[in-house]
């Protein structure tokens, strides 16, 4: 529930709607209570019990007043026109008062939509921001779907619980409070069983949404794993089709999709006995109110006559409708409660990566990048130990190992996507941490082995390097990049939309664009992890090219896998089981180590 009142701080841009929203529901149920009032003077007229009012009072905002003013128009109609014209006027009155209440409740509807809809889209947006600043390491804890799910579904769910809250403070309280004081003028006696009933009526649906909202929370989690599920086998379709696996993953779907199914069958149920639930709690009340006021009306004094006794009966009716309407707003708050853990999870994970107060901003390097790190753990496992080189300004320096070694690590130290704790990596003699991040990494222009492409046009997946490039300039990276007549090629050019993850082109073709990217940015600093490893020879050879002319006077770290692309390199480093075992030029580390000879021996026999 803690987390639901939380949400109220994103109403604040919203107060302005809020207040007409409040202001309209008042007008509404005002007219609704003025109209239902006036079955006393119309049973009154139709009986003959009317006491007619001969005398006007002075008009103001008291209940007395208008209460009298308008028995003084009924008794005057009487007089004037007969008792027929004086119904008439009192149902064109109820009419009148009904399209008033109908109205006020259309305009406090229209002022609620721009509140719920605003808030969630706030609340998505700040998730879309906090999930983009959150470190790598987040996200090899989370699952995707389970993240969209809370961007969603989640969502969905406490938009809901937004109506529930508004309904739940700034609606049906009123409602109730409104109707409650009339009653108590009409008849305090028995105002007095409705006060005691219903908060007992309460505690007994309280309990049973208490329960919803462990439930809905399982709901939500299974909600994330369904999705999670869903993105796995879309992303890997072509495994699974090629190992005949679709029996397998259907039973896996079919098990977590089952578990899913039960859970959502328990929260409708729990949730659909609250109107039920409500509703006959309210009728044991009315009948006690019945049986009581009737009591009253027939005894001798008559406390309460028949006409006021009926009205009575009639506006208690009124209270049952938003004393369901409150049930089922809290019912909404539970089911919503357990999908803003959820989402606050997320907004109120730590960022441990940011900036520190006294940051500085640098535009390139001068003079070297150095490493010294000690050891590097990640989830307790070392995956680096004493690492210790520098690259100069302009230096093309090569990691080489076997896979698990390390390459990726360092790489990803350097660009602040993991942080150090012990060593550090300075950037002309200043420790990367003490630099500004959005600093850091526009020095930096990474080309990964796998192309990280999105559902985009070629031109706005090239232009991500630079978003204020102009058109002339992204064709020009696409062309120092090999990219361009390919792309010319395309049903709309550099307009063509590459699908997801870029699955319209080839692997040769996405690497281009991705290296197009990094030409566009044009940055101090290139990082490296090895493009060509998994092309063919045609593509290999256009691919290098580019990357050729991309490291040309830049600083560089390739992550090489293929030992036959950094032979040139001022400096190669070996590295096994995270440490550094040899370093030098290439034909240096033939002569003088055995590992890195019989890494490159293999390649040259494959």
């Amino acid at each position: 529930m803690s987390n639901m009142l939380s949400i109220l701080k994103y109403i604040k841009p919203y107060t302005t709607y809020v207040i007409f929203n409040v202001f309209s529901n008042i007008l509404s149920i005002l007219f609704s209570l003025f109209s239902l009032t006036m079955v006393i003077p119309f049973l009154g007229i139709l009986f003959g019990t009317q006491e007619k009012v001969y005398q006007a009072q002075e008009l103001n905002f008291t209940l007395l007043s208008i209460k009298e003013n308008f028995y003084f128009l009924v008794s005057s109609t009487i007089e004037d026109k007969g008792k027929v014209e004086a119904l008439m006027l009192i149902c064109l009155l109820v009419l009148v008062m009904f399209l008033l209440k109908n109205l006020f409740r259309y305009i406090a509807l229209y002022f609620l939509s721009p509140i719920r809809n605003g808030i969630i889209y706030d609340m998505r947006m700040e998730l879309q921001e906090k999930i983009i600043s959150l470190p790598l390491a987040y996200f090899t804890e989370q699952k995707k779907g389970d993240l969209t799910s809370r961007m969603t579904s989640d969502l969905v769910e406490i938009e809901w619980s937004i109506m529930g809250v508004i309904e739940m403070i700034f609606k049906d309280p009123i409602n109730i409070f409104i109707f409650l004081i009339t009653l108590i003028v009409i008849s305090p006696e028995l105002t007095l069983f409705v006060v005691i009933l219903f908060p007992v009526a309460g505690i007994l649906i309280g309990y049973i949404g208490k329960s919803l909202k462990s439930a809905s929370k399982k709901g939500q989690s299974k909600m994330g794993e369904i999705m999670s599920l869903i993105d796995e086998n879309i992303y890997g379709i072509k495994i699974i089709k090629s190992f005949n696996a679709e029996q397998d993953f259907n039973k896996k779907f079919k098990v977590i999709s089952n578990d899913y199914k039960n859970i959502m069958t328990t929260i409708l149920r729990k949730k659909d006995l609250a109107s039920p639930m409500s509703e006959f709690l309210s009728t044991i009340v009315m009948v006690i109110v019945m049986w009581f006021g009737g009591q009253l009306v027939l005894s001798q004094d008559a406390a309460l006559s028949a006409e006021e006794f009926i009205a009575y009966i009639l506006i208690f009716s009124q209270i049952i409708p938003p004393a369901k309407s409150l049930t089922s707003s809290y019912y909404y708050i539970q089911k919503g409660s357990a999908a803003s853990e959820r989402v606050f999870e997320v907004l109120e994970a730590k960022n441990t990566i940011t900036d520190d107060k006294n940051a500085v901003t640098i535009n390139k390097i001068e003079e070297e990048i150095k490493f010294n790190i000690p050891f590097f753990k990640y989830e307790n496992t070392q995956i680096l130990n004493n690492i210790l080189f520098s690259i100069k300004k302009g230096e093309k320096v090569a990691l080489v190992g076997k896979s698990g070694s390390g390459k990726s690590t360092i790489a990803d130290l350097l660009a602040r996507f993991y942080d150090l704790e012990n060593g550090q990596i300075t950037i002309d003699k200043i420790n990367i941490k003490k630099i500004k991040i959005i600093s850091l990494r526009s020095l930096m222009g990474i080309v990964n082995q796998e192309s990280i492409l999105f559902n985009d046009t070629i031109f706005n997946n090239i232009k991500i390097g630079n978003i204020n490039a102009s058109e002339n300039e992204v064709i020009e990276a696409a062309r120092n990049a090999n990219a361009h007549d390919f792309i010319v090629e395309c049903e709309k050019g550099y307009q063509t939309n590459i699908g997801n993850l870029g699955e319209k082109l080839s692997g040769g073709q996405k690497q281009r664009i991705s290296i197009a990217r990094a030409i566009l940015k044009n940055p101090e600093i290139l990082i490296l992890d090895e493009a060509t490893s998994s092309l063919d020879s045609k593509s290999e050879k256009l691919v290098q090219d580019a990357i050729l002319k991309l490291m040309k006077n830049r600083t560089t770290l390739v992550i090489a896998h293929r030992l036959s692309t950094i032979i040139d390199a001022d400096k190669i480093i070996v590295l096994e089981k995270g440490n550094v075992i040899a370093m030098g030029k290439h034909n240096d580390l033939i002569e003088q180590n055995p590992h890195y000879k019989s890494l490159y021996d293999l390649q040259l026999l494959s």
